[in-house]
């Protein structure tokens, strides 16, 4: 199951997509996220199974157009460091 954390507001849509399925919780992604964005938790979409998965932070759910700009390969001309970190392909940005 897809999780989506984020919003859409008059600028965009800023979408952090973690496939809970694919992801491990090996938290390498959120070893790479220089910004603090991603943290390892019980997964939101299967509770009960209380598998471990990454999800973005309640702090930076409403923020993400902002905490994740400097690593947007725009600005720097790579891959973003959560996804390269992910082995699985478990993470996706919408923008």
């Amino acid at each position: 199951m897809i999780a989506n954390y984020g919003y859409r507001d008059g600028s965009g849509t800023y979408i952090i997509a973690i496939d809970t399925e694919e992801c491990n919780g090996c938290g390498y992604c959120i070893e790479a996220c220089p910004y603090g964005v991603l943290e390892i938790t019980i997964d939101p979409c299967e509770p009960l199974e209380e598998k471990m998965v990454a999800a973005v932070t309640e702090g930076c759910r409403w923020k993400l157009k902002y905490s994740c700009i400097p690593c947007k390969p725009a600005s720097r001309g790579d891959e973003l460091p959560c996804i390269t970190a992910c082995e699985f392909g478990a993470i996706a940005h919408s923008w």
